[in-house]
């Protein structure tokens, strides 16, 4: 079969050609009919040769994380899903043990990194490839008629940012703002999970007017660029007192230091994005009694909460499909940053 890998620290992944697996006992094999394009495997592949090895990603590694399928085989004592099923897959693996793992926390399990268990695309094979092994029936969720191309990305880009919301949905009542920094493809869809779930008005950050059209498509209610000067316009926008809650998509250390400047008090700070960062946090720094948080993917019953909301029209994916063959090309407009929502990978 085709599969999409990362074969050698520094160089573009490769489309090569792998043995098709076999399910083992108690696992699951799915023909891919999706598989998301995600900063994620761009983070993994900047790495280098001494960082890679050390946070235990293997090489050749089949990229993707994000993922949807049709239930293909069923290894020995597989329950509860049966071959001909439209599922998602739940990503961030567990050990299915702990109390963390107990409460579909998965993505908190306190055992994963002493078990040596990764998440698919991340250290496991993932689903850029025709066919992928899922390690155990629990990370299945049901898809049923969601159309697998314009919703695989609802298992990160939707779950990630519905994660980070939905702990700050307490201060976003009517009369508060929430802002975004960053409009792609995690971006956009918080844009419509805040307005979809709270009562606040979305003031939208990114770094060109195209970018900030996305945002205001998907109903962002004010769009800022995001210079040196943002901070000051939110703080127009907001009557002087700033934001309820603020999430930074981007993760970079000019936007951070946006998020804490435009953070009112008592407000949420959530760095979900990636991009190195950091920010200096100390008394008169940021407004009194903020609370700044970086949180992780989100939980199995999260992804079910999302996909709902997509079943109900809440909640979509601006998405550019790719055939598996074109994968590659998918990456160079990422790193581009010419990808409008999100690239889709079509095996």
């Amino acid at each position: 079969m085709k599969a999409l890998q990362y074969t050698q620290v520094g160089q573009h992944p490769v489309v090569v050609e792998v043995e098709k697996p076999s399910p083992g006992p108690g696992q699951v094999l799915l023909r891919v009919t999706a598989a998301g394009v995600c900063h994620s495997d761009e983070y993994v592949m900047s790495l280098s040769e001494e960082d890679y090895t050390a946070q235990g990603y293997p090489l050749p590694l089949t990229l993707g994380h994000e993922g949807v399928g049709v239930v293909e085989q069923l290894g020995e004592g597989v329950e509860h899903v049966s071959v001909g099923d439209a599922v998602a897959v739940y990503g961030p693996w567990g050990c299915g043990r702990c109390h963390q793992c107990a409460q579909g926390k998965e993505n908190y399990c306190v055992n994963a990194a002493a078990e040596g268990i990764k998440p698919p695309g991340l250290g496991a094979p993932g689903s850029m490839a025709e066919y992928m092994i899922v390690d155990d029936p629990r990370h299945l969720v049901p898809l049923g008629d969601l159309d697998p191309v314009e919703n695989v990305s609802l298992t990160d880009a939707g779950l990630t940012p519905y994660h980070a919301i939905k702990a700050s949905l307490p201060k976003l009542g009517a009369g508060t703002f929430a802002v975004v920094i960053g409009t792609g493809g995690l971006g956009h869809v918080g844009i419509q999970i805040l307005k979809a779930l709270s009562g606040a008005q979305v003031i939208a950050l990114d770094v060109n007017d195209e970018k900030l059209e996305l945002a205001t498509h998907v109903g962002a209610d004010h769009v800022v660029i995001s210079d040196e000067h943002a901070a000051e316009a939110v703080r127009a926008i907001t009557g002087g007192v700033g934001a309820n809650a603020v999430f930074d998509f981007v993760g970079a250390r000019p936007t951070m230091a946006t998020a804490v400047a435009v953070a009112a008090t008592e407000a949420d700070v959530t760095i979900i994005g990636i991009g190195g960062g950091t920010v200096e946090l100390g008394f008169g720094s940021i407004a009194y009694d903020a609370a700044v948080r970086v949180p992780y993917w989100g939980s199995r019953s999260e992804l079910i909460e999302v996909l709902d909301l997509a079943r109900a029209g809440r909640v979509s994916v601006e998405t550019q499909r790719y055939s598996l063959d074109d994968a590659p090309s998918a990456y160079e407009a990422l790193a581009a940053g010419t990808v409008r929502g999100r690239a889709v990978i079509v095996p």
